[in-house]
Parts: C-alpha cells; sequence; structure tokens
C-alpha cells in the first residue's frame, strides 16, 4: 500500500507542471436594456381643495365623507334665501330700467322728425337721444346685475369641480363660511390614473446623454414597474410622461414623471416605492457568466481571459449591473475575446493553460483511490 501512495504522489506532481485546463466564452457585442431601480414617490393626478365662492351658513352636507364624487356634484348646500332676494331684487331693477328705456325711445323716435323739421331746436334732440342711450345703458347694467345675482345663488349649492375621492369634512351643519376663506371645505383627490415622481441623481443622467450623444446606446419607450413598500411587485406598468428641466438643489436629482392606472386605489398620495425601468438600450455591452467575474474588497470586477500563447491574464473590468445570469460589461473588453469561465479558481497570472469551449469542458480523471492500487 505504501509503494500504490509512492506512486500516486508522483503522478500528481507530474501534473502539476501540465497547463490548467480552463473552459471560455467567446464574447460578442449584444444589445442590452439600461435597467435603472429608482426611488419614487407617488402624487395625486388631480387634487383640489372645495372652497365656497359665497358667504353664508351651511345647510347640509350633501356627499358621504370618503366616497367617489362626479365633477359638478352639489356637496354643500348654503342658506340661499339672501341670494334669492338679490335675484328677485335684480329682475326688479331690471324691469324698471326696461320701462325707462321704452318711454326714452318712443320719446327719442317722437322727436327725431321734429328735429329734421325744426319744430323743435337740435338742442332738444340732442338731449332725448342722450336720454334714450342713457336707459338702454341701464337696462344693460341691470341684465349683467341680474346674471351676477343668478350665479351667486347657484354658488349656494358648492359643486365638486372635478371627479375623485372626497376627503373629510372640514366644516358640519351651521357653520359660517365666507367667500374669501383660506379654509377648505373639504379635499378632492383624483387617484386613477395616478402619478409616481421618480428621483434620478444628475451625473446619471448627464452619463445617459452622454452616451447617447455617442452612439453606444439607443432611447427607449420607458415602461416603469413599481416595487411596493412590501417588497411587492405593483403588478402594472407605467410609462416616463417627461422630465424636469431643473436639478433639485438639495438632492441633486432630477424627477422623472410616471403615469400609472390605479383603478383599485392601491397607491395613495405620498407613498413611496421603487421604480425600475429602461431608459434606453446599449448596443456596445457585453453579456459575461456571472460566475466569470469577481471582485475586490473595494468592489472593483476582474476577471480572466485567455491571453497571447494560451495564458491566463486577468483583467479588470466595469460591470455595474446584471441581465437574467449575466453580469453586463461596459468597459474592460473587446470583440471576440475569449472569458474564462470555468476553472477559475487554479489560474495565476501569466500560467498556461488549455483552453476548451466553456459548453463541454474535459474533465480531468480523478485519481485511483489506494485501496485499488494495493488490489
Amino acid at each position: 500500500m505504501l509503494a500504490a501512495c509512492g506512486a500516486a504522489d508522483s503522478q500528481d506532481a507530474a501534473k502539476k507542471g501540465a497547463p490548467v485546463q480552463v473552459g471560455y466564452v467567446v464574447v460578442q457585442p449584444s444589445s442590452v436594456l439600461v435597467q435603472q431601480d429608482l426611488p419614487g414617490r407617488v402624487a395625486a393626478y388631480q387634487i383640489s381643495e372645495v372652497r365656497p365662492q359665497v358667504s353664508g351658513v351651511v345647510l347640509r352636507r350633501l356627499f358621504t365623507q370618503g366616497a367617489m364624487v362626479r365633477q359638478g356634484q352639489p356637496l354643500y348646500e348654503i342658506d340661499p334665501r339672501i341670494y334669492q332676494t338679490a335675484v328677485a331684487q335684480a329682475q326688479a331693477n331690471l324691469n324698471s330700467a326696461r320701462a325707462s328705456a321704452q318711454a326714452a325711445t318712443a320719446r327719442e323716435e317722437r322727436y327725431r322728425p321734429l328735429a329734421k323739421s325744426q319744430f323743435v331746436s337740435r338742442q332738444a334732440y340732442d338731449d332725448v337721444l342722450a336720454q334714450s342711450r342713457q336707459t338702454r345703458a341701464a337696462v344693460a347694467q341691470n341684465e349683467a346685475a341680474l346674471q351676477e345675482a343668478r350665479i351667486n345663488l347657484r354658488f349656494t349649492r358648492v359643486p365638486a369641480p372635478i371627479s375623485g375621492r372626497v376627503g373629510a369634512s372640514n366644516v358640519t351643519e351651521g357653520a359660517l363660511v365666507t367667500a374669501s376663506q383660506t379654509d377648505a371645505l373639504t379635499t378632492i383627490t383624483r387617484l386613477d390614473p395616478i402619478y409616481v415622481d421618480i428621483q434620478q441623481s444628475a451625473p446619471e443622467l448627464l452619463s445617459l446623454r452622454r452616451d447617447l450623444a455617442r452612439g453606444g446606446s439607443v432611447p427607449t419607450a420607458a415602461q416603469v414597474r413599481l416595487t411596493l413598500p412590501d417588497g411587492s411587485d405593483y403588478g402594472y406598468t407605467g410609462t416616463v410622461q417627461f422630465t424636469e428641466v431643473v436639478v433639485n438643489p438639495d438632492t441633486g436629482s432630477v424627477t422623472l414623471r410616471a403615469e400609472f392606472p390605479n383603478a383599485q386605489s392601491i397607491l395613495l398620495p405620498g407613498m413611496f416605492v421603487r421604480a425600475r425601468f429602461a431608459q434606453s438600450i446599449s448596443r456596445t455591452a457585453y453579456l459575461v457568466p456571472q460566475q466569470a467575474i469577481s471582485r475586490d474588497a473595494r468592489g472593483n470586477a476582474a476577471l480572466w481571459v485567455v491571453g497571447p500563447g494560451n495564458s491566463a491574464v486577468q483583467r479588470t473590468v466595469i460591470a455595474d449591473r446584471t441581465d437574467g445570469t449575466n453580469w453586463v460589461v461596459t468597459q474592460g473588453l473587446a470583440t471576440g475575446e475569449k472569458v474564462i469561465t470555468q476553472g477559475i479558481g487554479k489560474l495565476k497570472e501569466g500560467a498556461k493553460i488549455k483552453p476548451v469551449p466553456a459548453a463541454s469542458p474535459q474533465r480531468a480523471s480523478p485519481p485511483a483511490r489506494p485501496d485499488a492500487a494495493a488490489r
């Protein structure tokens, strides 16, 4: 048995000088979506604070708090009696003005032929004509006053300016409200559709635009997916509507606004979410299997390639994101290079290797068992 062990050791020693067999893949540039995973905050699609446009005492609240309301639906009724009286008074003033205008017009028509025949002085006719015009102007003024009184009467029933979900009422029956008050009676929020404001750092946006300008990437219609605060996927996709042109001086970020369907009101204004979307397609990236990439203590990525004369060469690369089971390498590789994906643990810089395609690399036969050699 000791003789057998010695023979096995000598065989292992002989093998130590042989090139290490490794598996490799040949890399080619690929079109890869440039994915972004950014924080976002939900914002209402529309929000309206309901305020009275006339003063008076609230007689009734006409909605259920927290319910859906339609645009134009009455929400409150303000005591209309003062405004009904104003309408009646404006109507009476208009009737009086019309009667005066009718009499003045008839007088002016009688004076016109008399003035032409010089039976009355020109001054007398001019006075009658001016009075007729004044009464017609008074009619127009009183018609406007009547219209204003009717509008104020309609405002005694406070309507919903938009459709959406109404919040809590800030006033009760019997409360006195005024047309100039700053406090809202209630608030209506439209939740479907809904916005998500996504924050992207200014350096990332500049890098993207430079890459687009160089032709290394092409823009894409960004379809956005959301991760909710509990870690679950929202289930619906949204689209980016626009990008702000101003950088927030406090955060150094730019806001991108996306729109989402929200029929079930899962997304609520103020909620924090994570947004994942592709802003562009990179045409010069390389997809490298994840097992080929290693990182040092500082997080720098490195891999092994087949160098001249079948030698192992370690290369530092830029790989800051993944795509499925692959790392996306944007710098450090060239088209057609052979990246080592198998047998990496045995490699040393400049060591001789035996590269074979990684799909089916040959395996070295295991050393013989000592008991089998004894037999």
